[in-house]
């Protein structure tokens, strides 16, 4: 476990140089740390032409039993799962390891019951329960392939994703909570269901006691549970299994179905959880900052929705791979009221708590007091997820929510990758705002230009690449290998492609520029987008921004801006505030990045996970907007239609 856990520096640096020389051996004690059926018999197969990559090969495990059995001996009474209802009136859930292998293993023998074997792929289309988290590791038990779906897409999301995978099983409840909202999932699953042939049964929770009724090939879960034991034996997979399906926006329109294996996601998930959060299932102080609970594990809590892999890599697996207690949450963060997010880690003494910068924005809106009337003092690590932060939400999470004293882990990572990628590991490595630091041991990221050479030395700017395999890379595209190669692997020769161009400062630090698609050519000039909303961020009345390119008779391309203000008082004067936000980005950047257009919105669209589709504004910016694809799965759709009725 010496080698598993990096505690100094030191060990960082160690760590990293024995990954980078010696990736095989490096990657092979640290698998050893767990509990497997079968040893591999070599450790690493891989071609990055192909591409094909495969870890731990021959090796038999299960992942269930090192998240959950082995844990039983020396922590069966310790707390796994924290469930935080939507409603603060609603008591919370507490989940021993004892008390969750038992619903584990109950509710895996409901599938065997129900006709799933290993290999069927289940489609889990839940709200934020914990019955989401048992469903998940109920397929792993027995070898079933899971495939969840955020409970916030539509019909036509959810059967085309059902579709893709050919899914057996659908998993749903009557509805989901979301603020004062009610999702009616079920009415939304069956919709769906009229085209999707390949399911031959559902099962459905009752979650929000709406009157539903049952349809044929439709049973009630607690009907189920009813009528098995407990006792289900893990079934024994390869470590090139598959363990789960997980969907992905393409530039295509139509959803990648990543692939995600058994052994290397299970070994690299729960070696980055440890490591980059620092988490410690029994410690008195850390960073300065003293816990009265002696020897009691480290609470942890990831914000996101287990419909995205940050909730599959660090709300389920990574943390239960390590015998952690994770905190999973209902409801948002502006219910009732945007106080909500502290009033949970005041309730539940959170150590760790990860977010995104999204959140951070939103709740920075607001005033600071709400941070400052709850009792963090137990926070030990901040980090942010999904995108990179802009320094004044860096800066309002340090100064306000860390109060200058816990580290910041600001994450790369991506659905692809299975785990972070690139990070500070929280009070060994350095932070630095709006950097997301260091690689991780065993990734090995690089510089190119245009033309796919290796751009060498320090300071350096170019399109970001990964030049060897990791244990939690997917390994394919569902049922489409040859789109895997061409989005990832086609366009440089021998290396992993994720899509972001990236900067990298004297000391070796990376920082996230934004898609590559995102840099913009104006006036023979490339302009990253991200710097530029960095920019137009620290203007103190915007919120937030977005820029895309349209096209220009003279530059070629020019700059569009959606920004957003705090306050939506119409009293400013736009046009002052335009030529205000222009000259700061001449005075940081150069004349060149100034925008030629300014639109001001009363919000910008976003996937469920927060992230800005920029595609939408692009068409808009370009007037091209006979096409934007199904809006009907953003975060916010009313919006689109506002920001086209005020397109400039």
């Amino acid at each position: 476990m010496q080698r598993f856990q990096i505690n100094s520096y030191h060990e960082y640096e160690k760590a990293y140089k024995d990954s980078v020389e010696n990736p095989e051996a490096f990657w092979d004690e640290i698998a050893s740390s767990f509990l497997w059926k079968k040893k591999w018999t070599k450790t690493l197969e891989w071609d990055f032409t192909k591409p094909e990559v495969k870890w731990f090969v021959n090796g038999k495990l299960n992942i269930t039993e090192n998240c959950l059995d082995r844990h039983l001996e020396e922590r069966a009474n310790q707390t796994a799962l924290i469930f935080e209802p939507n409603s603060p009136n609603e008591a919370a859930q507490y989940f021993t390891y004892k008390a969750l292998h038992s619903k584990v293993c109950q509710f895996a023998n409901v599938l065997k019951a129900n006709g799933i074997k290993k290999g069927d792929r289940v489609c889990i289309y839940m709200p934020m329960v914990p019955e989401l988290t048992i469903a998940v590791l109920a397929c792993a038990r027995i070898g079933a392939v899971h495939s969840v779906v955020f409970g916030g897409f539509s019909s036509s999301a959810l059967a085309a994703r059902i579709n893709d995978a050919q899914c057996k099983m659908l998993l749903t409840a009557d509805g989901g909570f979301r603020g004062d909202k009610i999702t009616p999932l079920k009415a939304i699953a069956d919709e769906a269901l009229q085209s999707c042939p390949s399911i031959e049964k559902t099962i459905v929770l009752k979650r929000v006691l709406s009157d539903v009724a049952l349809k044929t090939n439709q049973v009630w879960w607690h009907d189920e549970i009813k009528k098995v034991d407990d006792n289900c034996p893990a079934v024994e997979i390869d470590a090139e299994d598959m363990l789960f399906i997980l969907y992905t926006s393409g530039s295509t329109g139509k959803p990648k179905g990543m692939v995600h294996t058994c052994g290397g996601y299970m070994v690299y998930t729960a070696y980055t959880f440890r490591n980059v959060f620092q988490y410690r299932c029994d410690r008195t102080q850390r960073y300065g900052r003293e816990d009265t609970r002696a020897s009691m594990p480290d609470v942890y809590w990831c914000t996101a929705d287990i419909g995205w892999i940050t909730g599959h890599s660090y709300i389920v697996y990574g943390p239960l791979a390590n015998g952690a207690t994770t905190v999973m949450f209902e409801g948002i963060p502006s219910y009732p009221d945007y106080g909500r997010f502290w009033e949970i880690c005041e309730k539940h003494r959170v150590n760790q708590f990860y977010t995104a910068p999204t959140a951070i924005r939103a709740l920075a809106k607001n005033t600071v007091n709400l941070a400052d009337n709850y009792n963090l003092k137990h926070i030990k690590t901040l980090g942010t997820v999904g995108e990179p932060i802009n320094l004044e939400a860096w800066n309002w999470y340090n100064d306000y929510v860390g109060k200058g004293k816990c580290p910041i882990v600001d994450t790369w990572w991506q659905t692809e990758t299975g785990g972070i990628m690139i990070s500070s590991l929280a009070g060994v490595t350095n932070d630095k705002p709006t950097y997301a630091t260091l690689p991780l041991p065993g990734v090995q990221p690089v510089l190119l230009d245009e033309k796919g050479n290796e751009i060498q030395g320090n300071p350096a700017e170019g399109i970001l690449a990964i030049k060897f395999p990791w244990p939690g890379l997917a390994r394919t595209i569902y049922g489409d290998h040859q789109r895997y190669k061409n989005v990832y692997f086609s366009a440089y020769k021998g290396k992993y492609f994720p899509g972001d161009g990236a900067l990298r400062d004297k000391s070796g630090n990376y920082r996230i520029t934004g898609r590559v698609d995102d840099v913009i050519i104006v006036s023979g000039h490339n302009l990253g987008t991200a710097p530029i909303e960095d920019i137009i961020d620290e203007h103190p009345l915007v919120a937030e921004s977005a820029i895309v390119g349209f096209p220009h008779d003279i530059k070629g391309n020019a700059l569009y801006g959606y920004v957003t203000l705090k306050d939506s008082d119409n009293s400013y004067n736009h046009d002052a505030l335009r030529k205000e936000i222009n000259q700061l980005i001449s005075d940081s950047i150069g004349p060149i990045a100034k925008l030629e257009k300014i639109q001001f919105t009363d919000g910008l669209p976003k996937t469920r996970s927060g992230k800005i589709m920029r595609r939408i504004l692009r068409k808009i910016a370009e007037k091209d907007t006979s096409n934007l694809g199904d809006t009907s799965t953003l975060l916010n759709p009313e919006c689109v239609q506002d920001i086209m009725d005020n397109a400039l």
